[in-house]
């Protein structure tokens, strides 16, 4: 068994917010939540959050239910009040983990990148050789500014040097600290309070751990891209540069087809299934679903919405709602709050949908706003049909039957229910319940007036209006 450990009490200050850094979001997880992720594969035992910097935000971000995976424990948390070095946070672990015998795994909080594979294999390579510790390392190709780490032939570690204290000889090395140990905690829990701040920070340092620790020995990771730490905005602009490089890669080799991938954006928790063409300037985001054969965008954005097989979505914005099969949406429509459309419809230009229901086949093509209401099937939304749904105070909900129609430029007051098979004229503006098999017109009589105008005396007053305002004009 192994229980985790994640260094998360720091505020980043370079982060220039008064947010802590762990919490700042890359893609659809904090970057603290991706450290978690990161776990899953390896089982721990126990999770320990080490915080400071605000940390019952850290502790309500965490503990908040639809953050945390039912594969993990409960994190629990131990704060550092002040911040001393990475080996003065292991060192609050001693009283929580008091009688712990196992193996302790120390991951950095702003280190967001790392695949679970890779920790898998760090701790496998840990046991197998029964090493006190075992460290993560990389070899980068410009290791300027990180701490080198030397072994022998067998990667036992005979020597960590920062990089300021290397000689020119050692700069050559480069392979480096990449900030994730796994130790044998007895072992570590009996030198830990031998730590000094014996160097230029006057910091307690966990690599000092080191020296009295036997046997270390260092694991390189596979992609050096995955030990990069966020420091400021723009580590955290190249980490989700690297995210998106994998998750679309990942995509393409699965059967998915993307249209200018520099231009688009998916988050690592969306699910495609094959024969999906995602066009140009397309974003779909959380947890989204896009089912086989359908085509997204271009200039289209999918946020936690589920979109059946078959479906055509242009420049569009969806948002917590779901699309069944072989319907087609946009240009320029906006579904959001929980809508649900059928399959084989039509939501086309400029129709907004908020909390709807959209039975199958149902059709609503142009400039239309349909709020609260419930569509059954073959329902036809003439253009610049209007569910007036809000009163000043409360919502109301509308119900249209199988098969009905509203003509061009209605209004529909809510609360109103429409019966199957029912005709609405154009320019009504419907405040009653309709029956069945029923053409409701509601406006008024229009009146035509043969040969009328605008009496002499009339138009005279007009023309006389009209030049004072030119006179004014020229003033």
């Amino acid at each position: 068994m192994v229980a985790v450990a994640i260094l998360a009490a720091g505020r980043g200050t370079r982060m220039k917010s008064d947010l802590p850094k762990v919490l700042h979001q890359l893609g659809s997880c904090t970057l603290v939540e991706r450290v978690l992720k990161s776990c899953v594969s390896i089982q721990p035992s126990r999770i320990i959050i080490i915080v400071g910097y605000r940390g019952d935000l850290v502790q309500e971000s965490l503990l908040n239910t639809e953050n945390q995976d039912d594969n993990l424990p409960t994190p629990e948390f131990v704060e550092q009040r002040e911040q001393l070095g990475t080996g003065h946070a292991v060192q609050q672990l001693l009283p929580i983990l008091e009688g712990f015998s196992e193996d302790l795994l120390v991951l950095n909080g702003d280190v967001p990148l790392l695949r679970p594979e890779t920790l898998k294999n760090l701790i496998d390579t840990h046991k197998e050789n029964q090493n006190a510790a075992t460290i993560l390392t990389a070899n980068l190709p410009n290791p300027k500014g990180y701490g080198r780490i030397f072994c022998d032939i067998n990667n036992i570690v005979t020597q960590i040097v920062e990089d300021r204290d290397c000689t020119a000889a050692q700069k050559q090395n480069h392979r480096v600290n990449a900030g994730v140990y796994c130790f044998n905690w007895p072992a570590l829990a009996e030198i830990l309070p031998r730590l000094t701040t014996n160097n230029d920070q006057q910091e307690y340092y966990i690599t000092d751990t080191v020296n009295f620790l036997s046997p270390v020995m260092a694991v390189d990771v596979n992609d050096y891209q995955e030990i990069v730490g966020i420091n400021d905005r723009k580590h955290l602009a190249t980490a989700y540069d690297i995210l998106q490089a994998r998750v679309k890669d990942d995509w393409m080799s699965a059967g998915v087809t993307l249209i200018d991938p520099n231009s688009i954006t998916i988050d690592d928790t969306v699910l495609l299934q094959r024969d999906v063409i995602i066009e140009p300037q397309t974003h779909i985001r959380g947890r989204s679903i896009i089912g086989a054969g359908s085509r997204i965008g271009p200039g289209s954005l999918i946020e936690n919405s589920q979109i059946g097989k078959n479906v055509s979505i242009l420049y569009s914005v969806i948002s917590d709602s779901t699309v069944a099969d072989r319907t087609r949406i946009g240009p320029y429509a906006h579904l959001r709050g929980d809508s649900q459309v059928g399959s084989h419809c039509r939501i086309g230009n400029f129709v907004e949908l908020k909390k709807a229901q959209v039975g199958d086949r149902t059709n609503a093509a142009h400039l239309s706003y349909l709020g609260d209401a419930t569509l059954g099937e073959k329902v036809n939304v003439g253009a610049g049909t209007i569910i007036a749904n809000y009163d000043g105070v409360k919502k109301h909900h509308t119900e249209i039957g199988d098969r009905s129609k509203t003509g061009a430029n209605s209004v529909l007051v809510a609360p109103v229910t429409l019966g199957e098979d029912v005709t609405v004229a154009a320019g009504s503006v419907v405040t009653k319940n309709v029956e069945d098999d029923s053409l409701v017109i509601a406006r008024s009589r229009q009146l035509t007036r043969k040969g009328w105008r605008l009496k002499q005396s009339d138009e005279k007053k007009e023309e006389g209006r009209g030049k004072k305002e030119e006179g004014r004009g020229k003033k």
